[in-house]
Parts: structure tokens; sequence; C-alpha cells
């Protein structure tokens, strides 16, 4: 697999898991319809399925994952909460960037 289709997962995986959440905390905690907690909640099991074609072992894709899932909830922040990133929140980002590399990428 390309490094390129696993990033490419990482990514769709960490929209369906920010974005399934953000439904259901939409829904629970500020009264939206419950049916946008339902749909949070069909979202969320999409997440599920997607990482499962990494091609990688589930350990290390999920532990890969908590990078990418860092870098996407900061800018989801940023996008959709209106919450600009300061540099610490870069930085780390960054940081969380080198250790998916070596983790997922670099060779055995």
């Amino acid at each position: 697999m390309l490094i390129t289709q696993s990033i490419a997962l990482f990514v769709l995986a960490g929209l369906f898991e920010i974005g399934g959440g953000y439904l259901i905390w939409q829904w629970w905690r500020n009264g939206s319809h419950w049916s946008v907690g339902l749909l949070g909640a069909v979202i969320l099991i999409l997440y599920g399925i997607v990482p499962t074609y990494q091609p990688s072992h589930f350990g290390r894709v999920y532990a890969a994952y908590g990078g990418w899932f860092i870098i996407l909830s900061i800018l989801w922040g940023w996008l959709v909460d209106h919450v600009e990133p300061d540099r610490f929140d870069v930085v780390g980002a960054m940081v969380c960037l080198v250790g998916v590399a070596v983790m997922m990428y670099w060779p055995r």
C-alpha cells in the first residue's frame, strides 16, 4: 500500500471519528434532535471499519492513528469551532506526525 493511501485512510477514519463524535456531542450536550445523535453513531461505526484497511496490525495502526487524531482534532477545532491553534499546538502536532511516520512508514 502506498503511503498516500495509508494517510488517506487515517484522515478518513479521523473525519469519521471526530465528525461522529461531534454530532453525538451536538445531540447530547447541545440539545440537537435525536436523529443527529443517531447519524453520529452510524458515522462512528464507519470509523471502526476504515482502519481495518491499513496494512499493519491493530496495535500499530491504532497507535499511529492516535497521532493523526491529535492533528485532525486541532484542525477541526480551528475550522469548525474557530479556536485557532497556538504555536505549542502546532509543535505538538508536528511531533505527533514524526512519531506516526516512524511507526508506520519507517523501513523494517
